[in-house]
């Protein structure tokens, strides 16, 4: 009588693990990057590597999409980016998105009747490594800048991120 007693208690141990949840997706899953990211970007070319303290906010959705809002959105005005993103292997993934560009008004008076008009689009292209215990990641960032008639222009550069997923 003691046998099957010791199978049934050698079995509900060998089922735990199937009950226990896990607050990181598994890496070996597209959805272990999915949720709301903070990052600190320092561009070491282009534009942009004159500026020491740009941080983006970058939301992973479900099924593929992105959002990304960067403390710098407001100087010049500059609407948020969008993109996609994949997973390209076990905690690997890439990212691309993009963002309209704004040029400043030629005259003050200008502001009130026409505000700043676009100038072209921005793209970046990064590719991520997400820290195993999925709370991190670096990344590297190549940007392009494009005209107002979608011609490659200058300023676009390259980057290196680290970032924390935003939890409770």
């Amino acid at each position: 009588m003691r046998r099957p007693v010791a199978w049934l208690c050698f079995a509900t141990i060998l089922s735990l693990p199937a009950c226990v949840s896990s607050t990181r997706s598994d890496p070996m899953h597209a959805d272990a990057l999915v949720g709301a990211w903070r990052s600190k970007i320092q561009f070491t070319s282009g534009a942009f590597a004159g500026i020491s303290d740009l941080q983006f906010m970058t939301v992973f959705n479900a099924g593929g999409t992105l959002t990304e809002s960067s403390n710098y959105d407001g100087a010049p005005p500059v609407p948020p980016a969008y993109g996609v993103w994949r997973r390209i292997g076990p905690d690997r993934y890439e990212a691309a998105y993009e963002f309209y560009s704004t040029r400043p008004p030629a005259r003050l008076d200008e502001i009130a009747t026409s505000g700043w008009l676009p100038a072209g689009r921005g793209r970046f292209v990064e590719r991520i490594a997400l820290a195993p215990d999925g709370r991190s990641y670096t990344s590297t960032i190549r940007y392009t800048a494009f005209g107002a008639n979608g011609e490659p222009v200058d300023g676009g550069g390259e980057a290196n991120t680290a970032a924390t997923r935003i939890g409770f």
